[in-house]
């Protein structure tokens, strides 16, 4: 049976997770992680951490989970953590692994951050399909949004 589980980025899993493009529609509303990665390198903060999604060690996602400012536009809670930029290499899409990464998140942070209380998380109204994965997996729509470019997020939270 397949192992799933979640990992800090290493070097070693760079050219897995940057040989993977998304379809046109999942691009509007995240980003590849090579842009993440560029992105990571110009910030001057050490608060944001890439992590990887592996199935039997092979990456096939990623997501980052952030302790920068932006995390406080989604709460008041300082003892939160932001998760962004989450995306699933296409050729293992539709298998669950998304969902199993999200159920694996909660233990994940608790053991690398035991500080964290609260996950924040916002998602475009028009992306049904990460909404709904992020209900499914404990994430709470209290009615909070906010008007950003790209049309209107719901802002989620999860109490770990």
């Amino acid at each position: 049976m397949a192992k799933l589980q979640l990992r800090f980025y290493q070097q070693k899993h760079y050219n897995d997770l940057v040989s993977y493009s998304l379809p046109e529609e999942q691009l509007y509303f995240t980003a590849l992680p090579l842009q993440v990665f560029e992105r990571l390198e110009q910030r001057e903060d050490d608060f944001a951490k890439a992590v990887t999604i592996l199935l039997d060690e092979k990456p096939i996602g990623f997501f980052v989970l952030d302790f920068g400012e932006d995390k406080m536009d989604l709460t008041n809670n300082e003892n939160s953590l932001l998760l962004r930029s989450l995306s699933i290499n296409p050729k293992y899409q539709g298998e669950g692994y998304g969902k199993s990464a999200m159920l694996l998140m909660d233990s994940f942070v608790k053991e690398n951050y035991p500080i964290v209380e609260e996950l924040v998380l916002a998602v475009n109204f028009k992306n049904k399909s990460a909404y709904n994965l992020y209900l499914k997996v404990g994430y709470i729509d209290d009615g909070s949004v906010r008007e950003m470019e790209k049309g209107k997020q719901h802002l989620l939270r999860k109490k770990l």
